[in-house]
This record gives structure tokens, C-alpha cells and sequence, in this order.
């Protein structure tokens, strides 16, 4: 069969359309009466772990001593030369980053926190997909006590860490096949 065939067959394997079609989770669910711009919801959409790199306020000053304590490693002959190139480069940043200068979805941000406090909601991940919720703080207090009622959670007195640690430790003492008796 000629290569020209098989990628005819292999195109018309591909075109053929799913029988069943998926259906995505919405990436915000807004279960209030709180609007959002159109802005605001497509920095929501990006979702909980989208990271805005916004540096913080010291960030230069952090820098500067991060190096120094590096360069005060190195040899006592090569720090000044360090040091030189050092400042040389923080000086630049400095002057192409100035402090009073936000990430440009900060706004956002606390447009969105302002919102959420003021109406007493909040944000939590959803039960499926990978979909944030904004809800009433209250319901999501319910459904919480809800949770623990409905599963038979106990509350206890004591920490039984120190307990099933033991257990695991004597299992595992006990046991001949996790751990040879040569090796313990």
C-alpha cells in the first residue's frame, strides 16, 4: 500500500465525528446576585492556581540580600567583582521596574475581594470539573456541617497521631516481606 493510501485512510479515520459529544464544566459558577464584569470574570476563569506574578513590595531590597548572602559563599577574592556585577544589575532593574508599579489584574483582584466582602460570599472549588464556585458564606457553612453530620465524623479529645503512628511502626517491624530482617 502506498503512503499516499494510508494517509487517505488515516484522514478519513479522523474526520469521522464522536457519536457522543462532551460536555465541559463551566470554569465559574456564580451562585449569588453579584455581577462581575466582563473583565473580572475572565481573570475568575483562569482559575484558583493562576499565578498574576506580581512582585512584592520589598522585592528589590529581598534581592539585593538574597545576592549578598550568595556572594558572601564564594571566595574572598571574587566578592567585590561579585558585588560590582551585582549592583550593576539590580540597579537596572530597579530602574525598569519602579516600585509603585502594580500587575495590572491587582485591580481586579481587589475589585473581585471588595465584591465578595461586601456580600458576604466567597470562592471554593467545585465538586467537579475544574470549576470555581462563588456562593453565600453561609451556605457554604451549611454544606460543610451538612458534610460532617451526614458521614459520622467524631471529634475527639486527644490526637490519635502518636497512636497510628505506633501501629504503622509495629507493622512494619512485624512484617517479613516490606522490610528483609537483614536490613532492620
Amino acid at each position: 500500500m502506498s503512503l499516499d493510501k494510508k494517509l487517505d485512510r488515516l484522514a478519513q479515520a479522523q474526520s469521522v465525528t464522536p457519536k457522543e459529544l462532551v460536555t465541559f464544566y463551566p470554569r465559574v459558577v456564580n451562585n449569588t446576585n453579584i455581577p462581575f464584569t466582563r473583565s473580572e470574570t475572565t481573570l475568575l476563569q483562569k482559575g484558583l492556581k493562576y499565578n498574576t506574578h506580581a512582585k512584592g513590595k520589598n522585592w528589590i531590597q529581598n534581592l539585593a540580600l538574597e545576592a549578598e548572602t550568595a556572594i558572601s559563599h564564594l571566595p574572598t577574592n571574587e566578592r567585590e567583582v561579585y558585588r560590582k556585577l551585582t549592583a550593576d544589575q539590580i540597579e537596572k532593574l530597579n530602574q525598569n521596574n519602579p516600585y509603585h508599579e502594580k500587575h495590572p489584574e491587582e485591580k481586579k483582584i481587589r475589585s473581585i475581594q471588595k465584591k465578595l466582602s461586601k456580600n458576604n460570599a466567597m470562592i471554593a472549588r467545585a465538586d467537579k470539573g475544574n470549576s470555581i464556585v462563588i456562593l453565600p458564606t453561609i451556605q457554604y457553612e451549611a454544606k460543610i456541617q451538612d458534610f460532617i453530620l451526614n458521614n459520622n465524623f467524631r471529634t475527639t479529645t486527644t490526637d490519635p497521631t502518636n497512636t497510628f503512628q505506633s501501629h504503622i511502626r509495629q507493622t512494619i517491624n512485624e512484617s517479613r516481606t516490606l522490610i528483609p530482617r537483614s536490613s532492620k
